[in-house]
């Protein structure tokens, strides 16, 4: 298991559309993705579960992956959160 702490970049947080691409790319994986924010821990791989999060720009999140290919998936989750969700215009 790996953790890591990410802040969510884009100005809009995680509405619906980065929601939508997190939970897609994280589903590409088989590691068990999670995330904690707020005293809260979610699916990251549940649109719902991320949603609830309501993350707004700045917002700190905890990345937890276990799995067998819980780095690589770390390594594109953060690349994702990093570019902003390739949300540049925000």
């Amino acid at each position: 298991m790996i953790k890591k702490k990410v802040t969510i970049k884009n100005s809009a947080g995680l509405h619906a559309r980065p929601s939508a691409q997190l939970v897609k790319l994280a589903s590409k994986f088989k590691s068990d993705f999670y995330i904690h924010s707020y005293g809260y821990r979610v699916n990251g791989k549940s649109i719902l579960g991320v949603m609830t999060l309501a993350a707004e720009h700045g917002a700190e999140l905890e990345l937890e992956l276990d799995g067998a290919d819980e780095e690589e998936a770390l390594e594109a989750i953060v690349e994702a959160v990093e570019d902003k969700f390739g949300m540049h215009d925000e």
